[in-house]
């Protein structure tokens, strides 16, 4: 239920970009007035709208990387999923980058990096690794289930790393 608009208004007077004044207005839900997006959508739903943007302009622009912080916040299941699928078709032909909490989205990846802060000498240090093979199916165990892994949570993760490898791009029609 909810909408994307772009709103268009004479500019005052002439500015470089041109006569018009360009507005992205956003309606969260169903019944919602579109208000300006800076003003209604938090850093989540900004990386998803830029996603949706993204993959419809995909097409039209050539910048060889895409990098998205946390597209997943506020989603799961399904949604997720569809996230995932959404940035591996974008990754068919540039290079995206992702920070994701969520397996669904992290299960999609063709390389899976992990990136753990600590305390050390009274500062944070951020360490990166990347993960394949059995580590990979762990870590994604891992953030479905926590620190404890269970058999149940590596099979499944198991299954997300298979199904995610050969995810198909979402169907047109479908809502993201």
């Amino acid at each position: 239920g909810g909408r994307f608009e772009v709103a268009l208004s004479p500019s005052v007077q002439p500015t470089a970009s041109g006569l018009d004044e360009v507005s992205f207005l956003v309606a969260g839900h169903a019944g919602a007035a579109p208000r300006p997006v800076g003003k209604v959508a938090s850093g989540g739903e900004l990386s998803r709208i830029a996603l949706a943007i993204a993959v419809t302009t995909s097409r039209l622009g050539a910048a060889p990387t895409l990098i998205f912080d946390e597209v997943d916040a506020g989603i799961g299941g399904t949604v997720a999923q569809t996230v995932g699928r959404l940035m591996k078709q974008l990754g068919r032909d540039r290079q995206v980058l992702a920070v994701t909490h969520l397996p669904q989205v992290a299960a999609c990846a063709d390389h899976h990096f992990v990136v753990a802060k600590r305390p050390q000498d009274g500062r944070v240090r951020s360490d990166i690794r990347p993960v394949a093979g059995e580590a990979r199916v762990a870590e994604v165990a891992r953030m479905l289930g926590g620190e404890r892994l269970s058999g149940t949570s590596l099979a499944h993760a198991q299954e997300m790393l298979s199904v995610g490898a050969t995810a198909s791009p979402v169907r047109k029609g479908r809502k993201a």
